[in-house]
């Protein structure tokens, strides 16, 4: 994924900073526990897309 994207892609629930998780093709959302998907290196930014993550996966 493209840095300079990285670097302006926000949660659009929350508007907080996305983290890349490269191995599982996500960009994650700390401050609401999700995971949003990248299909195709292309981010999947809707919230009915998203995946729930639990405490354990954060650390």
């Amino acid at each position: 994924m493209d840095k300079r994207l990285l670097d302006i892609l926000v949660c659009p629930l929350c508007k907080s900073p996305l983290h890349l998780n490269a191995e599982k093709h996500e960009l994650i959302c700390k401050a609401d526990r999700l995971a949003y998907p990248i299909r195709d290196d292309v981010p999947v930014m809707l919230v009915e897309e998203a995946r729930n993550m639990n405490a354990d996966e954060l650390a």
